[in-house]
């Protein structure tokens, strides 16, 4: 990643991961769990804006628009023989 935006948005998501898990350990989430679910929405906000501009991200766009190849078609047996074995 050479992208600064990239790797502002990657640490941010990272520590919205960090606090929602913390705030999911935590012993008050036995409580209540309005807090983590606070985390959750920043984390996945966070995680939102990152994919949002890695899709326009010229750094990283080209890696990302690379589609594996299909797999080779297989030929349909013809008989039960085939089927069994």
């Amino acid at each position: 990643m050479g992208c600064p935006v990239c790797s502002n948005l990657d640490r941010a998501f990272a520590a919205g991961l960090r606090d929602y898990l913390e705030a999911r350990s935590s012993a008050c989430y036995e409580v209540s769990v309005r807090p983590a679910a606070r985390k959750l929405v920043e984390m996945e906000r966070a995680r939102y804006e990152l994919e949002e501009h890695r899709l326009g991200c010229a750094w990283v766009a080209p890696t990302a628009l690379r589609v594996p190849a299909p797999l080779p078609a297989k030929k349909a047996p013809t008989s039960l023989r085939q089927i069994a074995a």
